[in-house]
């Protein structure tokens, strides 16, 4: 927890932080629904060695997670919970290089979502949202 009051431009600051990140969570959840397939996914899970059930729940958890960050729904929470599957993640493109344009995927984007998410839940809630647990946030 932050242990000094948040100024205005600071928790704004934040909230945008929040924000964008709750989109690309979105985003990173779509991709699997829209372009991949839900079953695709599935399929690309089990040639990793996973089982591929575990496609559905990894995309309700970006998914919620992502709207979560979005509306302010306990940020900091929600952030640090989605830090384990965007690390898998990561781990899964190592081996591909860095430009997520490479073969298979690289492994910036991953590892860029993972350190973001940290960050915000060591940042905190922000301001404007919907249910939080930072104190700190402007009118509060």
């Amino acid at each position: 927890m932050l242990s000094f009051p948040l100024n205005s431009s600071t928790a704004y600051g934040i909230s945008l932080l929040r924000v964008s990140l709750g989109i690309m969570w979105i985003a990173h959840a779509l991709l699997k629904l829209l372009v991949f397939t839900l079953p695709g996914t599935a399929q690309f899970f089990q040639g990793l060695g996973f089982p591929g059930i575990l496609a559905y729940p990894v995309f309700a958890v970006e998914l919620a997670g992502g709207i979560a960050l979005v509306l302010g729904i306990y940020a900091r929470q929600v952030s640090l919970a989605l830090v384990p599957v965007m690390a898998v993640a990561a781990s899964v493109h190592i081996g591909n290089g860095w430009v997520h344009t490479s073969p298979n995927g690289g492994w910036e984007y991953p590892v860029f979502l993972t350190v973001a998410s940290l960050a915000l839940w060591l940042l905190g809630d922000g301001a404007w949202v919907v249910r939080g647990s930072d104190r700190f946030a402007p009118g509060r």
